[in-house]
């Protein structure tokens, strides 16, 4: 399941542009041309809910240990990632939009609508703001997108995690992904099959960055160019709290590197369908949580067969009615592309699921991190323990 593939699926609902684009028109006609809508508003995401403002900061990172056939002698693979986290003030740092603007465009242009002014969100996350300090290392999770997709996919839950006290570090997955590099140089997915794209590929990046991760803990700054970094981001991160969450290709890959390397402690899938060959094999003894929707143990053997290789904590939900793309920041996004351009309720469900937009939102924001508090902080919740009446649409499956 491809970000393409969505965005195919929207168009066949009636959709007149895909999520990314519909800031260009607002407020048209649903008969309007693109070329003549005016483009006035932006799409929103919605604001993080913990206590403490948002920061950001890009790296551009080069894994020296692994080659790059596509690129030639002398390349090895490279990766943007971004880190967000608890900022001390934000006041005087610009606000980070949800992809680069290069990127965003290459997006556009891919699904045929290049005409569209590029005018997406923008996030909670504060360019270069100062890290908050309280004494205590930042807990650190890394994000993998799914395959045609791009790290910004999953922004509400990414900035929901590091409005809560939580380091995020979130990868573009080189030739699978949509992602802009400091020369300047577009990245866009390369579909070939011959492309480092599996989700064992995948799983070593995760790997990287998490080696990355470490160099910022110990004081060093892993980015190449040796850009500055933002005020107290060294020496503030925990390399012995380490987990790590993806979505569908991500989540298989988050899967994968949990298997190879012990210094992730506890695992998210958002609807990932641990597809692999050969498939996913081990045991695995620390905490891991799925978060099903169209990839389920009843539906898909790989999933049922990866669950039952889990010796440690493990709880598997479901949102009743949710979508493959319902764990993700198009719940929020979509429902404004369908009011702008009058897609009808079914339109809308075709593309989202029957879910409640609303309510995936909300789900997005508390599962994981309810998740992450109980195994990277130990902060015991109720909200794990079973069905909560305020999210009827959460079901826990044996």
């Amino acid at each position: 399941m491809t970000r393409r593939g969505v965005l195919g699926a929207a168009l066949a609902a009636g959709a007149a542009v895909p999520l990314a684009a519909a800031a260009g028109p607002a407020w048209a006609d649903p008969g309007t041309s693109a070329a003549a809508a005016p483009a006035t508003a932006r799409l929103t995401l919605p604001v993080p809910t913990g206590p403490h403002p948002v920061g950001t900061v890009q790296l551009h990172l080069v894994d020296r240990s692994r080659p790059d056939d596509i690129a030639g002698p002398g390349h090895f693979r490279e990766l943007m990632a971004t880190v967000w986290y608890p900022a001390r003030d934000v006041q005087r740092y610009p606000v980070a939009p949800w992809m680069p603007a290069g990127a965003f465009q290459a997006f556009l242009a891919d699904v045929g609508f290049s005409e569209l002014a590029p005018l997406g969100p923008l996030t909670a996350g504060h360019v270069g703001a100062p890290v908050l300090r309280t004494g205590q290392r930042l807990p650190v999770i890394v994000f993998s997108h799914g395959a045609h997709s791009h790290q910004g996919d999953h922004t509400v839950v990414v900035q929901e995690l590091a409005s809560r006290g939580y380091a995020v570090v979130t990868v573009a997955h080189q030739y699978d992904t949509y992602t802009e590099y400091p020369d300047g140089r577009i990245a866009v997915p390369l579909r070939d099959r011959q492309a480092p794209t599996l989700p064992g590929d995948f799983a070593a990046d995760l790997r990287f960055v998490l080696d990355c991760v470490e160099e910022l803990a110990a004081g060093c700054n892993p980015d190449v160019d040796r850009r500055e970094l933002p005020a107290g981001l060294l020496g503030s991160l925990d390399p012995r709290r380490m987990g790590a969450f993806g979505w569908s290709k991500g989540g298989t890959a988050t899967a994968c590197a949990m298997l190879a390397d012990e210094r992730i402690r506890a695992g998210l899938s958002l609807d990932g369908p641990m597809q692999m060959n050969p498939p996913l094999a081990g045991d695995l003894d620390r905490p891991f949580m799925m978060m099903s929707a169209v990839f389920t143990r009843a539906t898909d053997p790989e999933a049922a067969a990866f669950w039952s290789h889990l010796r440690g904590w493990r709880l598997n939900i479901q949102a009743q009615g949710a979508a493959h793309i319902s764990y993700g920041d198009n719940e929020a996004l979509f429902p404004q592309v369908g009011k702008l351009y009058g897609w009808s309720g079914q339109q809308l469900q075709d593309v989202i699921g029957t879910l409640d937009p609303d309510q995936a939102v909300k789900i997005q924001q508390a599962y994981p991190l309810a998740f992450f508090d109980e195994h990277l902080r130990h902060r015991r919740g109720h909200l794990l323990d079973g069905p909560s009446p305020a999210f009827s649409a959460v079901t826990f499956l044996p």
